[in-house]
């Protein structure tokens, strides 16, 4: 996984920062793990604009993940890694001994033709998926469950990971990438490893063209609206804003949006770093 710095040739490439794609082993996606993908340029079934700042972007197509990782008892090699446009993490495509074939998301130094396993029993290797009940203390990991048999919802992005600190009864305790220590049942699946990928923050767009290649439309500053469009809106010149919040008035910077009567509060022992 590395970066590669374009020459200066034209003014969009002079700071672009691109990845070296060296760790991909194949151009094209399995056939059968691939569907179509529409976009909705943030309009409802009705055509409102229900999403301001959404509009146009690349064609994708969608890889179908497993992150159930729930074919237990069963090897898999790894066929390839490959490039995956709707997310930023790499991907491996699994060929299975029964014969099917899965997609995951690649850990952090998985080889072409390595083998990985799930479940009960399975060896705590980097890919293998298990129960953190039978993950070693301190080993890092990603793609966690919050409800057994769920799928992976945390640590999934490039380079994101958590790590087991302690098991308690039927709960273990994971620090994950927010700062956030919080409480899991320990029949919850997690996968051993880093995501891949880790140079993704180092990249940088170029041109304001790279984001409308992502589906991103240029965004207004709300000091830059009138009072009626804005709460930090109006103002002669630039003596305008006040205390930053939303448009809809809700406050910026720092300010709370968690309800304090929310269930899972109990699971949280340290909160997340502000």
């Amino acid at each position: 996984m590395a970066v590669r710095k374009l020459k200066p040739v034209t003014p969009g490439q002079r700071f672009k920062v691109i990845s070296a794609f060296d760790s991909l082993t194949a151009s094209k996606p399995e056939k059968s793990l691939v569907k179509g993908k529409k976009r909705f340029g943030g309009r409802n079934d009705t055509g409102k604009m229900t999403v301001r700042n959404v509009g146009g972007g690349h064609k994708k197509r969608y890889r179908t993940i497993d992150f159930k990782r729930n074919k237990h008892g069963v090897l898999g090699v790894v066929h390839s890694i490959e490039y995956d446009p709707n997310r930023t993490a790499r991907i491996a495509l699994i060929y299975y001994t029964d014969g099917e074939k899965r997609y995951i998301i690649a850990p952090h130094g998985i080889k072409v033709g390595q083998n990985i396993e799930s479940g009960k029993g399975s060896p705590p290797e980097i890919g293998n998926s298990m129960p953190l009940a039978e993950i070693p203390l301190g080993t890092v990991i990603h793609n966690i469950e919050m409800n057994p048999g769920r799928g992976g919802v945390l640590a999934r992005g490039a380079g994101g990971h958590a790590q087991l600190t302690a098991k308690d009864g039927k709960y273990a305790v994971v620090k994950l990438p927010s700062g956030e220590t919080r409480m899991l049942l320990s029949t919850c699946a997690a996968t051993i490893g880093v995501v891949s990928n880790s140079d993704h923050m180092l990249q940088v767009i170029g041109k304001a063209g790279g984001n409308r290649w992502r589906g991103k439309r240029s965004r207004t500053r709300g000091v830059a609206m009138n009072p009626v469009d804005h709460p930090m809106g109006g103002g002669e010149g630039k003596a305008s804003g006040g205390h930053p919040r939303s448009r809809t008035g809700l406050p910026a910077k720092g300010y709370k949006t968690r309800s304090k009567k929310k269930s899972s509060s109990k699971y949280i022992i340290e909160k997340r770093k502000k």
